[in-house]
């Protein structure tokens, strides 16, 4: 499509929204001097949690991932410079979330802890000695924070939670029960707990004072998982898988 440079100063808005199916070209004084195309948004560098095969991807640094999620409506984590693109929760995974998220704050209410649920973002650098060494932003399920003073004065928390709660889907078990699953070790977690919905399964992990793992813990149907952290924390599987 060929516009006046008139035309496109007056419905500059109508032309953004064709620009979507064609290209247009922008005319002055009879002859061609710009072209507006629509813009993709590179996505080389992210991996999608729905994808079944994951395409090789470069690292990308931490300016970038802000570039990328400033510009974006969507939710991404960092992970060892790898970007992902997080899919949106289903039906069940919610229920189980809320299921979760009740009891912990129930437990949790008139202590020195709380327990937040996502979008919360935690910034982790594994064994570095500060984040932008080893720059890592992940948004778990749930988080239960015992250091609130780390909440900074733009309201973002950049401290260390002490327990972490993943609710598996087909898309993120890979990413849930191994990059995460060392990131969080490495990261000074105390305990992670990682929830599957389709077997009414959770798999409890504590780790020790060297960032190693302490306890692996499998608790199914009837059972009752208990924190290994926070004395009284019990939860009937029973009632999370209803």
């Amino acid at each position: 499509m060929r516009v006046s440079t008139t035309d496109l100063q007056n419905a500059f808005g109508k032309y953004l929204s064709l620009v979507e199916k064609e290209d247009i070209i922008v005319v002055k004084n009879g002859k061609s001097v710009a072209k507006l195309v629509h813009y993709i948004e590179p996505d080389f560098y992210v991996v999608r949690e729905e994808a079944h095969s994951y395409k090789p991807v470069r690292k990308i640094s931490y300016d970038e991932y802000l570039d990328l999620v400033e510009s974006s409506d969507q939710r991404y984590e960092l992970i060892d410079g790898v970007v992902y693109l997080l899919a949106s929760p289903g039906f069940k995974h919610q229920v189980v979330v809320n299921e979760m998220s009740w009891h912990f704050n129930n437990y949790f209410r008139g202590r020195k802890c709380r327990s937040l649920t996502a979008p919360l973002d935690i910034r982790l650098f594994g064994h570095a000695t500060k984040f932008e060494e080893d720059p890592n932003v992940v948004q778990p399920d749930i988080v239960v924070i015992c250091d609130e003073e780390k909440v900074n004065e733009k309201g973002r928390y950049v401290g260390v939670p002490t327990l972490v709660v993943e609710v598996l889907s087909s898309s993120t078990k890979g990413k849930d029960l191994a990059t995460k699953l060392h990131l969080y070790m490495r990261s000074g977690v105390s305990e992670y707990w990682v929830i599957d919905p389709d077997k009414k399964s959770i798999t409890r992990y504590s780790f020790d004072e060297e960032r190693d793992i302490q306890s692996m813990d499998i608790f199914g149907e009837g059972d009752v998982v208990s924190s290994v952290v926070f004395n009284g924390l019990e939860l009937r599987l029973d009632e999370i898988f209803t």
